[in-house]
């Protein structure tokens, strides 16, 4: 039963490691945004707007290239450490940040697709007739993750085990640092 325990803290653990690009660039995408938003302050023809204030161009742009960074500096640590794929159980396959390149391109991947679906997310959210800030349980905590998995899926395979490990340890921790972002004064919701 203990095994068992530690076994699943590890790829937990693993999970988060793997998701990493895609949380740096979800946090960074709202730290370092601000600015002209991506919709151009623009309606969609039901008469609200497009996506909203809350996605930026300065957001997005930055939140990528941190993001990118940072899978770049997963493989500099799977050059060093190997493949770290044993230490989940087999359940990530962690070769794909073996290199340099091969974490930029998963790492931009990752990036770009969780901002990419945060803004499809705000989309869906004007259509159904919430504004910036108004809560869209489950969306606002798993846009950002199906975007990046989605792209992801361009250079690597992700089983259903590790999808729904990762949709649930990103609702803990969307949560989690939304709360810590509202403390701080970032966020005007904690949710």
């Amino acid at each position: 039963m203990e095994s068992e325990v530690v076994n699943l803290l590890i790829s937990l653990l693993g999970a988060v490691y793997f998701m990493l690009p895609a949380y740096v660039a979800n946090l960074s995408g709202l730290a370092f945004g601000g600015g002209t938003p991506i919709d151009g302050g623009k309606d969609f023809h039901d008469g609200s707007r497009l996506i909203g204030n809350g996605v930026t161009w300065r957001g997005f742009k930055n939140g990528t290239i941190l993001g990118t960074l940072v899978g770049g500096l997963l493989g500099i640590i799977g050059m060093f450490y190997g493949d770290l794929s044993a230490l989940t159980g087999g359940i990530i396959d962690l070769h794909v940040y073996g290199s340099v390149f091969a974490g930029l391109i998963l790492g931009f991947l990752m990036a770009f697709g969780a901002l990419f679906g945060d803004a499809v997310g705000s989309f869906l959210k004007r259509r159904m007739g919430l504004q910036s800030g108004e809560p869209a349980p489950i969306m606002d905590q798993l846009d950002f993750v199906v975007g990046a998995l989605i792209l992801s899926l361009l250079v690597i395979r992700i089983s259903w085990k590790l999808f729904i490990m990762v949709c649930l340890i990103s609702i803990i921790l969307h949560v989690a640092s939304n709360s810590v972002a509202y403390l701080l004064g970032i966020k005007d919701v904690w949710y």
